[in-house]
Parts: structure tokens; sequence; C-alpha cells
């Protein structure tokens, strides 16, 4: 699928979509009391800065003339409040906009976590995590400036802007369509450098995205880069990656540096064409030094707002693109959910029951065919078979990671489509051959499935899977920091503590999924005694390719075909000398 690869863009070229504006307006709408105080005091701190320019003309007109010292401080001291109040006004609104923009982050943030953690496995196989990562969190900053502080600007500049040619109109009217004059110039030279603008910048972000997965994946897989010396070329691909940004980032400057320049020289012809046509054109009596100071004031000031509403828009048409990508990953599809009205599953026994259940990943490619079997609480079942044959396709089912397509699966007789996913997982612990450690202490990482176990508990689920012993010997024992994945643990130091961490949870049935490959042979037989003393009362699930670990179990089943093809314990099933015993003698030679 294209989309699962570093070197591919996502496609950011979206049309300007009020729909998606309109849903975005749900999370500015929980803090609309602060934004309307923003609005007042925006709308009010330009009002004052506006007074400045009326307060000049006063002065070139009137007060210094006359040699009116005591007017002149006077309007002096008023322009130094109004440009204090326009001053302080505007320092609140920004730091109002500024809480509301990281309330409205955190509110997606929040609400794209939870999402992500519902989704189901096949969303994250199809994406580069980095892909994923960028979403969470640049495109959800690049979007909050304009949900809380874009919307209001936008409305804010267009009343600037009518004030301004309000004030413009009061002063001269004549020299008013002067300033306006030069605004079509203005808009056709914006309209080509925002086009430009727009493009360039959404390529940014597309190289970043791609650098930012390719980085991620480096990082998760540095082990493999070492073990097989492709250092170099990897080296290679992430020149060429940030060569890319780098060249987009460049382009993408070279226009955003034309709007301020492009922008003085039209307002610098403006001012031209004020003083030239005030000053030779017009009559010299109705047109005073300080109307033309008001008016280059006013004129400086009228190209402002129109410059802020372009970038503006081009900031809306730009995050269009990133908002229409955040609601898409808020309404992929959670195909995972409780059903209406699905009830707790009480406390189970762990009777576990397959009825005629077919199950595909893929349509007509099915996985699973009839499959039907019947277990029995506190029973322990291996599946053994090929690779691809579907053991860990079964045991998924019970968890209900994925639902099946017919047939029925019951536990203690309840079908576990009728129940809340929490109340049925919640009492089953599952242990996959990849052991993922998070960050924190040894302490924290056991005790993740189960918040209130006491620090005795959690020492006693350790010693039970001889996990104890090497966790003592750490720098600080129980308290001893792990980084992410477990860096500096060996594999099998990460499967005995996350051994510890499923039994330590008590589930009823419990799910081992290659859960001892990584284990030496030596701890493998301490952990067998531990184990069958664990198991008891427990259903248990046990996948395994090394047979010699499972032959203690109640039954083995061996999953081949779409189905189960051997079922028995060890000793029938090698009097069979059918596909387990052929298995078995394969690995005994």
């Amino acid at each position: 699928m294209a989309r699962n690869k570093y070197d591919i863009d996502e496609d950011l070229e979206t049309p300007f979509d009020f729909r998606h504006l309109k849903r975005s307006f749900l999370y500015i709408k929980k803090y609309k009391g602060k934004m309307l105080g923003a609005f007042i005091l925006s709308v009010a701190a330009a009002i004052a800065g506006l007074i400045a320019p009326l307060l000049t003309q006063k002065a070139l007109d009137e007060t210094i003339p006359d040699g009116d010292v005591r007017g002149l401080f006077f309007l002096a001291l008023l322009l130094i409040i109004f440009t204090l109040v326009n001053v302080l006004l505007s320092n609140i609104c920004s730091r109002i906009l500024a809480v509301v923009g990281q309330d409205v982050i955190f509110d997606i943030r929040n609400d794209l976590f939870k999402h992500l953690q519902e989704l189901p496995f096949t969303y994250y196989d199809d994406r580069p995590h980095g892909k994923i990562l960028i979403r969470v969190i640049n495109y959800v900053n690049s979007v909050s400036n304009m949900l809380s502080n874009g919307i209001i600007s936008f409305i804010l500049e267009i009343l600037n802007m009518v004030f301004i040619l309000g004030f413009m109109l009061f002063v001269d009217v004549r020299l008013t369509v002067v300033v306006l004059a030069g605004l079509p110039v203005f808009i056709l030279v914006m309209g080509y450098i925002k086009n430009h603008q727009r493009k360039a910048w959404q390529d940014v972000s597309n190289k970043s995205s791609n650098m930012n997965a390719y980085l991620q994946e480096n990082i998760v897989g540095v082990r493999v880069t070492r073990s097989f010396t492709r250092e170099n070329q990897n080296a290679e691909i992430f020149d060429h990656l940030n060569d890319r940004y780098r060249a987009s980032w460049m382009q993408a400057v070279k226009y955003s540096n034309l709007v301020w320049p492009a922008t003085d020289v039209i307002a610098m012809l403006v001012h031209v064409a004020l003083f030239v046509i005030g000053l030779l054109v017009f009559d010299p009596a109705t047109v005073t030094l300080g109307t033309l100071a008001a008016m280059t004031g006013y004129a400086s000031r009228f190209w402002q707002p129109i410059m802020n509403l372009s970038n503006i828009m081009n900031n809306f048409i730009n995050n269009i693109a990133y908002l229409e990508r955040i609601f898409e990953t808020l309404d992929e599809p959670v195909m995972i959910t409780d059903k209406e009205g699905a009830a707790d599953i009480g406390k189970i026994r762990g009777d576990v029951s397959f009825h005629d259940v077919t199950f595909a990943y893929e349509k007509e490619n099915n996985v699973l065919e009839r499959v039907s079997f019947d277990v029995k609480a506190g029973e322990s079942i291996a599946l053994v078979g090929p690779t691809g044959a579907g053991k860990s396709t079964i045991v998924s089912l019970i968890s209900r990671f994925y639902d099946i397509d017919s047939g029925s699966i019951t536990i203690d007789g309840k079908e576990i489509g009728d129940v809340t996913l929490h109340s049925l997982r919640s009492q089953m612990g599952i242990m996959l051959q990849d052991s993922f450690i998070f960050s924190g202490t040894v302490m924290d990482n056991i005790r993740y499935g189960r918040l209130d176990a006491t620090d005795e508990e959690v020492r006693k689920a350790a010693a039970a899977v001889c996990a104890d012993e090497f966790i003592s010997q750490m720098s600080d024992g129980y308290q001893t920091q792990v980084n992410e994945r477990g860096a500096k643990l060996s594999g099998g130091e990460k499967q005995l503590i996350s051994f510890a961490r499923t039994l330590l949870s008590d589930p009823k049935i419990l799910v081992l999924d290659e859960a001892t490959s990584s284990i030496d042979a030596k701890t493998e037989v301490l952990v067998q005694k531990g184990l069958a003393e664990l198991l008891k009362g427990r259903t248990s699930f046990i996948i395994a390719h090394r047979l010699s670990t499972i032959r203690n179990c109640d039954r083995i089943m061996f999953i081949d075909g779409r189905g189960i093809t051997e079922c028995g314990s060890h000793e029938e099933l090698m009097a069979k000398k059918g596909d387990y015993y052929r298995l078995y003698m394969s690995q005994s030679a």
C-alpha cells in the first residue's frame, strides 16, 4: 500500500472545505466566553491604536501653529495613554488566545490519543508510525493557532480595515481614493505569491512527514541496522530525505520572503502618490501637512489588515488539509466495539467454546473455516502447527481483537460479542513473543496490568516466574529504571518481566504466544515449575514451536489447512503417527 512508505508524499492538496472548519468549531465552542472576551479586547485595542494619527493631525495643523505648548503636552499625554491601552489590551488578548489555543490542542490530542488506542491493528500495519505521530503532534500544532487566534483575527482584521477606511474618509475622501487605487495591484501580486507559497509549505509538510517516518523506523530498528552494517546506506537515504526537506523549505521561504518586500514597495508607491497628488494636484489650502501626515499614517496601517487577512486565508487553506487529516484519523472506524446493550460478563470460570467459526483477514481468503472445539475451565491447551496456520488467530479471536465472519465463540456459555470488551479482556492474560517493556521502573512494568497490586504481590509474581533473582541483582532492584522497549535488558529478561506482569493480573484465561522463546533451557525448566502451580484453576492456551515445552498440556491441537487436523494428549497424538508425530520427530532428530 502506497501510504505505508516513508518516501511517498501524503496528498495534502485539498479544496477549502467549510465543513472541516465548521466541525472544528465544536472544539472552540467550549471556550466561547474567552473567545468573546478576546474579541472585545481586540476591537478596543484596535480603536485605541487608530486614535494616534488624528492626534498627530491636530498637533501639526492646530496646536503647533498656534504655539499651544500646554495643548501639545496634553496631546502627547493622550498619545501615550492610547498607545499604552493598545499595548495592554493586545497583550491580554494574546494571552487569552494562547490559553484557548493550548486548550484546543489539549482537547484534539486527547480525542486523537483515545481514538488511536481503539483502532484495529490493521490501521497501524498500513501506515508508518512516524506519519501517525506527525498527525498527533505537528498537524495539531498547526491548526491550533488557526482555531483560536485565526478566527478572531479574521473578523478583527476585517473590522480593523473598515475602521481605518472610516478614519481615512473622515480625514480626506480624495486622498482615500488614492490609497485605494493601490489595492488592485496588491491583490494581483499577493495572489501570485500566496498561491505558490501555499503549495510550497504543503510540500514542506510532506517532506517533514516522510523524514519523520524514516527516522522513527530507524530508531526502532537500530539493532537490525548495525547487524547488517546498513549505516552508510541508511545515512544516504536519510541524507536524500533531508536534502528534499531542505530544498522544499528553501523554496517555501523564497516565496515567504517576497511578501514583505512586495508590500513595502506597494505601500511606498502609495505614499509617494499621496504626497505628489496631495501637494501638486489638489489645492494646497485643502490638503494640509497634518492631513498628509494623518493619511500617510492610516495608509501604512491600511495595508497591515489586508496583509494579515491574506496570511490568515492562506493559513486557513493550508490548515484545512491538516484538519482533514486529523478528522480522517478521528473518523477511522473502530472495528471492535461494545455492541448496543452489551453486558458485563461477570466473573468467569474459563469454559471456552468455538462453534463453526470462520474468519478471514481479507475477504475470500479464510484463515479458519468452521472450526469447533470445547475447552473446560482449568484445561491447558497447546496450539501447534506450521507458521501462518492460524494459531495466533484463534487466541486473538478469544480476546475479540477481531470479529468472526460466522459461527460463535462463547465463554461460560456467553457469546463474547454480547459482553463488554473491558469485562472480557480484564480477565484474560496475554503474553506475546514480542515482550514490550515501557519506560519506567521494573515495578511499574510488572504492575502495569493491575495498578492496585502491592509490592509484595509484585515480587511474588516475579518469583513465580524466576524473575526475582535477576531483578534483585539490578542496581536499584525493582525500582531500577528501564528504557522504552527494555533496551538494556536481554530478550529472556524482558519476557520474564512480561510474564510476571501477565500473571500478576490473575487472569482466568491465560494466553502464552511463544512466551518462552527467548528463555534459555536452564531458565525454562525453572519457569515450567512455576507455571505448573500457577496454571492450576486457569484455562490456558499455549502456542509454542518448541514442542518439548507443551508435552504436559491436557490437550494438543494441531492447526493446519484452515482448521484443527488433530487433537489429543501428547501420548495420543504420538500413537497416531500423524501431523503432530512428524513435527515432533523432526524436532527430535
